[in-house]
């Protein structure tokens, strides 16, 4: 796969650091398929990871307004 402009952009769009795009299209120059995919789904699962831990936070902020709530009425 030979990257385009979009490519490139979509890449900055998703979040990719530098060093992802760097090796991602330093494998597509290389016809390595398969480690462009997988920078690409490394970097999915970390998005991901940010995603569920921010949802855990969120969680416990909506616990501690739960408390603080009940306090309050009493």
């Amino acid at each position: 796969m030979t990257p385009t402009p979009d490519t490139l952009q979509n890449l900055k769009d998703a979040g990719c650091p530098q060093k992802v795009i760097h090796a991602f299209l330093t494998a597509c120059e290389d016809n390595r398929e398969t480690d462009a995919i997988q920078l690409l789904k490394d970097h999915r699962r970390n998005l991901l990871e940010q995603v569920h831990n921010g949802e855990a936070r969120i969680a416990c902020l909506d616990y501690l307004l739960y408390q603080m709530k009940s306090h309050y009425k009493a």
